[in-house]
């Protein structure tokens, strides 16, 4: 079993030719509605990938909160820890160039109400050696709250460090295993010249842990206090990246939850990811395990 504590959203998304500049107005082409918020996203990727999945969350008393839950509810995620607040659900406008490149703002809505109490509640009957998942679309508060019950009570917390904040190096020195792009990587590091590889496994050496950087196209690294761990991606030409990150980290909590080793556990969520940029939108274009099997068999 695992648990999400995180957010949940509506994702507002509007297709244009190129990605606008500051001030700049940009026609745009469709637009479309779909059910996301990062933890949203990661819990019905590891529910797809086959885990067990409770999803400990916030919706708003609007109209939108139904379809924010549509796609969790419809996979079978257990919804009995997301309450509904007074006021909106939380809403992800996304803009999409012609090269599936994105922007991103979040307006947080019911995810802003989100406080320790409800991190308390989420990992109440969690044991040891089981695993949360947690990335940073809630109250930063809430998210403290949870690594530190993590590790009072032994159970894997995995931090994705996005979207990066002030003090998510302090935070994710908590966790037991940290996820971050290049981008962010860079800085929890303080943005530090060197070499990749060994700034992982200073990273991974000073905090004893396991850090995963994600490379995009070209798969993702991990370092633990011992070993350097490199995969690939499956290479395709992407539609839109949005989720794809997501799902990544529902990917491989649910592997890790299966049992599997670290690198094989990070190849399938690589694949994973690869595989959720073939099609528009954030839950919508995550892959089902089937289909990313099907893809390592051809591999």
């Amino acid at each position: 079993m695992i648990s999400v504590f995180g957010s949940t959203n509506l994702d507002q998304v509007g297709t244009v030719s190129r990605l606008p500049q500051p001030g700049e107005t940009v026609a745009g082409g469709t637009f479309s509605m779909a059910a996301g918020g990062k933890g949203a996203n990661q819990a019905l990727a590891a529910r797809r990938a086959g885990a067990e999945v409770r999803h400990f969350s916030a919706v708003g008393s609007d109209a939108f909160a139904d379809i924010a839950l549509e796609k969790l509810r419809g996979d079978g995620v257990d919804l009995a820890g997301v309450r509904t607040v007074d006021g909106s659900t939380g809403i992800a406008m996304i803009f999409v160039d012609g090269a599936g490149e994105n922007v991103i703002a979040v307006l947080p809505g019911a995810n802003g109400e989100l406080t320790p109490a409800d991190a308390e509640a989420a990992l109440a009957d969690m044991q040891k050696g089981s695993i949360l998942l947690l990335q940073q679309e809630i109250p930063q508060a809430a998210t403290a709250r949870a690594l530190a019950l993590a590790r009072e009570k032994g159970v894997i917390a995995i931090l994705n460090t996005a979207p990066f904040l002030s003090d998510t190096p302090a935070q994710a020195a908590n966790a037991a295993i940290t996820v971050a792009n290049e981008t962010e990587f860079a800085l929890l590091c303080g943005d530090k010249a060197g070499e990749l590889d060994t700034m992982m496994r200073d990273w991974a050496k000073t905090h004893n842990q396991t850090i995963i950087v994600t490379l995009g196209p070209n798969g993702a690294k991990a370092a633990t206090p011992d070993q350097l761990i490199a995969v690939d991606a499956l290479k395709v030409t992407p539609v839109d990246t949005v989720g794809a990150g997501d799902t990544f980290c529902g990917y491989l909590a649910a592997a890790l939850d299966a049992g599997l080793p670290l690198e094989q556990a990070m190849r399938r969520a690589a694949y994973a990811g690869s595989l959720a940029c073939l099609n528009p939108g954030a839950q919508p274009a995550i892959p089902y395990g089937k289909d990313v099997d099907a893809a390592l068999a051809k591999a």
